[in-house]
């Protein structure tokens, strides 16, 4: 089977002002003018589709690091699971692409360093104060918190340590392997708890006084030049009779999922400018909880320890390749995966539906193939 890989030129954006007008043309000052005042008119938002940026590719998976016969067994494997897309970013540009890469569907649990990021942009402007406690934010739930779980810092929230151990409003944690109820205090033990993401995401909101769409709309979509976002599928949802805060899943393509990493990999810096600050981007992929910390106790067992809302590769197994790496995970085959010490981004894609599911054990072999790909300056060029 030949392998895919992007074979067309590099593509470069058009040269845009950063109000998404062309630059100006001799013999057309009044036309730039009528459509400065246009903008300014309605200017409080800037329709999406005019900071939309197309990728640039390598012209050949070795430009890029990457052999193209090691990437055959890369497309052996995708082919042989429920992939719908992979994307690897070597650089800054696109070494190799699988499936359709437009394609939006649910992020799963990778919604959760998601707003890790918006998060970061808000810590750094002083609106948002990790050490507040969730008594001073105004936090609440059905039948109450105790003066304890009150006492949770924001910052124990983010890092799935809070200590409060409570149905979420959708499933897929490991609630059922929680201590008894005030048995921890806030801070001491990670349980990976939908309540604490989704009570993170709350949180958020009462802090900025924001919509978490709008804020992600806002603050990621439009800086990162998102190709295919859409506002509209971005809707709450969970039981809010099981509890008062609701899940936040986002819709993304695998060509903007792969713009995250990016974003992570530079250090929360875009195009040369500050997104989210780099010192926020190291404290939300470093082990807030090692690997020897994880619970319940077989995740001990795994290469992962976890920061803020994100999994980062600690103890023997971030050596290598997979030094200081770190990915968001999501049910059924939602990844986006930062190999800092390969300068690479993977993403990649399950669209959901009829069975379709890869789980984490196929996508770290899958992600061992793509590393074992990488030649680096090594590679023959072709």
């Amino acid at each position: 089977m030949k392998p895919r890989y992007p074979s067309h030129p590099p593509i470069r954006p058009t040269s845009r002002l950063r109000n998404g007008l062309s630059p100006r043309r001799p013999g057309a000052p009044l036309l730039v003018l009528a459509a400065v005042v246009s903008l300014a008119a309605s200017a409080l938002f800037t329709p999406l589709a005019l900071h939309a940026q197309a990728w640039e590719s390598w012209a050949s998976p070795e430009a890029g690091g990457l052999s193209s016969e090691a990437l055959a067994q890369v497309e052996a494997r995708l082919g042989d699971m429920s992939s719908s897309a992979m994307m690897v970013v070597t650089g800054g540009k696109v070494a190799f692409d699988y499936g359709d890469l437009t394609e939006v569907s649910y992020l799963a649990s990778v919604r959760k360093t998601v707003l890790a990021l918006l998060y970061g942009i808000e810590v750094e402007r002083g609106v948002i104060d990790l050490d507040r406690t969730l008594a001073e934010v105004g936090l609440e739930e059905h039948g109450g918190l105790t003066p304890a779980e009150a006492r949770a810092r924001v910052r124990d929230v983010i890092a799935a340590r809070s200590g409060i151990h409570l149905p979420a409003s959708n499933a897929g944690d490991d609630l059922a392997s929680a201590p008894e109820r005030g048995s921890v205090d806030p801070g001491s033990y990670y349980l990976y708890s939908n309540w604490d993401f989704n009570a993170a995401g709350t949180l958020f909101e009462l802090q900025t006084g924001r919509d978490l769409f709008d804020a992600l709309e806002a603050e990621l979509a439009h800086p990162l030049g998102f190709e295919d976002f859409d506002r509209a599928r971005h809707v709450k949802g969970g039981n809010l009779e099981v509890s008062m805060h609701p899940s936040y899943h986002m819709h993304f393509s695998t060509r903007d999922m792969a713009r995250l990493g990016e974003l992570m990999l530079r250090g929360g810096a875009w195009h040369g400018e500050t997104v989210v600050s780099a010192a926020w981007v190291a404290e939300m992929t470093s082990a807030v909880t090692p690997v020897s910390e994880m619970n319940p106790p077989h995740r001990r067992d795994g290469p992962h320890g976890y920061g803020y809302m994100t999994w980062v590769w600690d103890g023997e197994a971030a050596t290598g390749p997979y030094a200081g790496a770190y990915t968001g995970v999501g049910a059924v085959g939602q990844y986006i995966t930062v190999l800092p010490a390969l300068d690479m981004v993977v993403a990649h894609k399950t669209v959901p539906g009829a069975g379709r599911r890869v789980n984490h054990p196929e996508f770290w072999e899958l992600l061992e193939l793509v590393v074992e790909a990488h030649c680096g300056a090594g590679c023959p060029q072709r």
